[in-house]
């Protein structure tokens, strides 16, 4: 694990600072402790806190739907659907680990770049990449919900092809994803493909196509506080191993900023909480953090993320 000074140094997150009955930049106020929202905001922040609820559902509780979808339509009389369903599934597989269905279209949609704007989010340039080449990007950190990893190179919120031209990103995770109806189509739109060994193999053979991993995983979200940004790197070596047999180049991403976007509860080393998301990540492949944000109409508590400045540099 390694340990890496705060970009933003004491620019943190808002709902750190103390508390006043009145903010004249913002026109926040506070009532019985809580920061609430004013009325007289504009509609395009607006429409950037919908777009993040919709990258939040789609996060948190995009599996959870297509689950209790499954469920009804198994004891109802239409499991007809299900059965559909089910024979698609396994007839369409092998999609997730061959470059999965891809839309250009769809990653440049309008809520994307609304949902870079939210924070706002910006993906810096440093060198040209050759197109006739293939990389392999190391992201960190995975933050919460690997927000930064998804908006940059899953969508074209911060115009990836432009910055990137001839360059064909994805993002790997979970095959987990792709068992679950609906939610498996609508993220390999973006370009989402399985993190496993098959998938990556069969990216790093496509010339001009760029592969993201989040590469500290779901052990990483449990270390991401605010100000604080820690990295899981003990046994994670196996992106390079592939990347060196394929002559792939790496990339090495970090996104400053990504950390500071939730408070999360305090889960030290032993603690009863650390040891159950630990039991959870080993036998489920994810970790449950406990973490807080902000809300719709507060800037105190909800399962929004913060609105902090995040820039990704990539060399």
């Amino acid at each position: 694990m390694v340990s890496v000074n705060n970009f933003h140094g004491n620019n943190c997150l808002d709902s750190r600072r103390k508390s006043h009955t009145m903010d004249a930049k913002s026109n926040r106020f506070s009532f019985l402790g809580v920061k609430w929202a004013p009325l007289s905001i504009p509609i395009h922040r607006r429409v950037e806190t919908l777009s993040m609820f919709h990258y939040w559902y789609m996060f948190l509780l995009g599996c959870v739907s297509s689950f209790f979808l499954v469920t009804y339509l198994a004891i109802s009389r239409y499991y007809i659907i299900l059965l559909i369903f089910a024979t698609y599934i396994y007839l369409d597989r092998h999609t997730p680990e061959r470059g999965g269905r891809r839309s250009q279209w769809f990653r440049k949609l309008a809520v994307f770049r609304y949902l870079a704007e939210y924070f706002p989010m910006k993906l810096h340039k440093t060198v040209d990449l050759d197109p006739n080449k293939t990389y392999l990007g190391g992201f960190h950190p995975h933050g919460i919900m690997a927000t930064g990893l998804f908006i940059h190179f899953g969508t074209e919120g911060t115009y990836f092809s432009e910055l990137f031209p001839g360059i064909t990103s994805h993002v790997l995770t979970l095959g987990g994803w792709f068992n679950f109806p609906l939610i498996r189509d609508y993220i390999m739109l973006t370009g989402i493909c399985s993190v496993s060994r098959p998938s990556v193999d069969f990216l790093l053979t496509q010339p001009g196509h760029m592969t993201c991993i989040a590469v500290g995983g779901a052990k990483e979200s449990l270390l991401s506080r605010p100000g604080v940004h820690k990295l899981y790197l003990q046994n994670r070596k196996g992106f390079i191993k592939r990347a060196v047999t394929a002559g792939a180049c790496l990339v090495p991403i970090y996104s400053f900023g990504e950390t500071n976007m939730y408070n999360q509860a305090d889960n030290p080393e032993g603690s009863l909480l650390k040891q159950f998301q630990d039991l959870a990540t080993k036998y489920f492949g994810f970790a449950p953090p406990l973490f807080h944000g902000r809300g719709f109409f507060n800037y105190s508590f909800g399962l929004l993320p913060h609105r902090v400045k995040v820039d990704t540099v990539g060399e």
